[in-house]
C-alpha cells in the first residue's frame, strides 16, 4: 500500500473536516485537536489537515509506504541521487509514532516518504525539542 500525502494548513479544523468530508465522500480516520487525516481509499490519497492561524496553504506532501524497508529503499535512492535529505526514526508527530525521510524539492515544497508504526497522543514532535507542528509534520 502506498499514497500521497497531500497536508494542508486550514484555520477551522471543524469546517474543513466538513468541506472535505463531503468532496471525498469520505470520514475523517483520525480527528484530534488542532489535527485530522483522511484516509481515501478511491483516490488513494491520505489528507491530512493541520488547524492554525493561516489556511488555505500547503503545508507539505508526503508518500505513506507500507513499512519501514520501503522508507529505506526511499532514502537510499535520494542519497544515491545526491540529494540532502533529513532521515527520522521512531518520531512522534500528527499524533503518530513514525519513521521517515524528508527531501525537499528544487522551490523548497517538502516531500516526506514515511510509515506509521502506531498512534501516539503527541502532535509534535518528541525528540525533546518543542517542535510546533508545522515543522514536525
Amino acid at each position: 500500500m502506498s499514497r500521497v500525502q497531500l497536508a494542508l494548513n486550514v484555520t477551522d479544523l471543524d469546517a474543513a473536516i466538513a468541506f472535505y468530508g463531503a468532496l471525498l465522500d469520505s470520514q475523517p480516520a483520525k480527528v484530534r485537536p488542532g489535527y485530522a487525516n483522511f484516509a481515501v481509499a478511491d483516490p488513494p490519497l491520505k489528507l491530512v489537515l493541520i488547524e492554525g492561524s493561516e489556511g488555505g496553504t500547503l503545508n507539505h506532501l508526503g508518500v505513506e509506504v507500507a513499512g519501514t524497508d520501503e522508507v529505506e529503499g526511499a532514502t537510499a535512492r535520494l542519497v544515491d541521487h545526491g540529494l540532502p535529505i533529513d532521515e527520522r526514526r521512531d518520531e512522534s508527530c500528527c499524533y503518530a509514532t513514525q519513521d521517515k525521510v524528508w527531501v525537499a524539492d528544487p522551490d523548497g515544497a517538502r516531500w516526506e516518504v514515511y510509515t506509521v508504526l502506531a498512534d501516539a497522543d503527541r502532535m509534535t514532535s518528541d525528540r525533546g525539542d518543542a517542535v510546533p507542528a508545522a515543522a514536525c509534520c
